[in-house]
């Protein structure tokens, strides 16, 4: 059960930033704080998710720019998630297929959440709202991570009960994004129609 959840734990707060997670598996190690995977205590390793969490701190608070590079973290993020579950499938009796699935899928599902979230968020004009989704997001997965180092049952619950939640946030807010996109599309139709050429009268 507790490398279950920390397999859960770990792989939604991916889900929501993949680079943090690495650096508090790599800094839990070093501070033997935990008993991280060592190829996240390598210097190199934490030099490279630093370096990228730096990167995606900044993009994630532009408006639009954000929701790009959630288009591109699609990808990213859910195989990082199962890497991350496949090291640390390695020092324990979890099977390498179970940790992956485990990990990718939990981060799925709070990458999902986040994309929604962020398409609805952009549809305002100011930045402020993305500058406090950014930051909550961040947080959001530094405390999961930590919390399934610590307390990796807990963790598990907390990842099972987010996900559940992230997957009926994902329904409810695509099927609103879809409808304003129906509306908009009809309403520029509309307007394309009344300014279109008129018919030409015959001449007199």
């Amino acid at each position: 059960m507790a490398e279950i959840g920390l397999l859960a734990g770990s792989g939604w707060a991916a889900g929501l930033n993949l680079w943090s997670v690495g650096l508090v598996l790599g800094i839990a190690g070093r501070l033997d704080l935990a008993d991280s995977p060592e190829v996240f205590e390598r210097w190199w390793v934490m030099a490279i998710f630093g370096v990228l969490y730096v990167f995606e701190f900044f993009v994630d608070k532009i408006p639009l720019v954000d929701s790009a590079w959630d288009m591109v973290s699609t990808i990213i993020r859910p195989v990082g998630a199962a890497l991350i579950g496949l090291a640390i499938a390695q020092d324990g009796d979890i099977s390498g297929l179970t940790a992956v699935l485990t990990s990718g899928g939990f981060a799925l599902t709070s990458h999902s959440a986040k994309a929604a979230v962020r398409a609805l968020i952009n549809l305002s004009p100011e930045p402020f709202s993305n500058w406090a989704a950014s930051v909550t997001e961040d947080g959001a997965a530094v405390g999961m991570s930590s919390m399934a180092l610590a307390n990796p049952a807990v963790a598990g619950v907390l990842a099972l009960v987010f996900g559940g939640f992230a997957m009926v946030t994902v329904l409810v807010l695509w099927r609103f994004l879809r409808r304003i996109r129906r509306h908009i599309l009809e309403r520029f139709r509309g307007g394309w129609r009344s300014t279109g050429s008129q018919p030409i009268s015959p001449a007199t």
